[in-house]
């Protein structure tokens, strides 16, 4: 640093360390909370089925013993809350914002529960959708949490952007589904996060097949699979792939996604854990 510095970056030309060195961006986490892994849940383009996959994997750790939580990222388009038929609104504590917990005891905070009607329409720009992302993790009393899973709007945009530099990823779950369209997209997310340098943890096909009740054979409805090749390109060793059945549908419809046996996730939820 030179002697006659005036400590603004912004209007100074000189190669100095101070002003060069890598910044770090990280986010505080709530005075009141203590959170030991997140894991962000995306992929290149909306439909795929995000908001599904991080509530099998929360519930599916809650199932396990471990301590889960939800951030919903996806603020024009949260579904969490209904998926688990939660329904009341959020409060303010000493602490902070107090999350909304679910039937088996998952802390969620999403956008629709601070909403008056959970059909108002979140028409705001991209830096205020991604400052109250920030919020979520700054001001939100999550407590003790052991993994956190972040349902990421899709795209590789402002608030994926955000999320990647702000909180503390660990690593993140690619959802696709087998159009081959999809799959060009996917590799779009894959690529960010290697450019960010966060681990991919693997990858889950949503939508994968459809399993004959009868006959219990499998059909490929939206086209056979990438998957497994689009995870060897890229050295993914966890695949899981969930199939299309009226079970997951009705449970959602119902807000009853934690009664969901999911043992099409078993790989990722090894890959989480271990």
């Amino acid at each position: 640093m030179s002697e006659d510095c005036s400590h603004n970056c912004s209007e100074c030309g000189s190669d100095c360390a101070e002003r060069t060195a890598p910044q770090n961006l990280l986010e505080p986490l709530n005075e009141a909370s203590s959170v030991k892994r997140v894991i962000g849940i995306v992929s290149g383009k909306g439909g795929v089925g995000k908001s599904l996959v991080t509530s099998l994997l929360a519930s599916a750790m809650q199932k396990k013993g471990y301590s889960t939580a939800i951030l919903d990222a996806d603020i024009t388009g949260p579904s969490i809350p209904k998926m688990f038929g939660v329904n009341q609104k959020v409060y303010n504590s000493e602490s902070g914002i107090e999350p909304v917990q679910t039937k088996t005891g998952i802390r969620i905070m999403s956008l629709n529960l601070l909403l008056e009607h959970d059909s108002d329409p979140v028409i705001w720009r991209g830096p205020i959708i991604a400052g109250t992302v920030k919020q979520f993790w700054t001001d939100v009393c999550w407590g003790n949490v052991d993994y956190m899973f972040v349902d990421m709007p899709p795209g590789t945009g402002d608030v994926p952007l955000t999320v990647f530099q702000s909180l503390p990823i660990d690593g993140i779950i690619v959802v696709a589904s087998p159009q081959e369209l999809v799959g060009m997209i996917v590799e779009k997310a894959v690529k960010m996060a290697e450019m960010l340098n966060i681990p991919v943890l693997g990858i889950v096909e949503n939508m994968s097949y459809f399993e004959c009740p009868a006959c219990h054979e499998r059909h490929f409805i939206f086209g056979d699979s990438h998957i497994d090749v689009m995870a060897a390109q890229y050295g993914i060793r966890s695949i899981s792939k969930i199939p299309v059945t009226p079970e997951i549908a009705v449970a959602c419809d119902k807000g009853e996604i934690e009664s969901i046996e999911a043992g099409w996730i078993n790989n990722i939820i090894t890959t989480i854990e271990y």
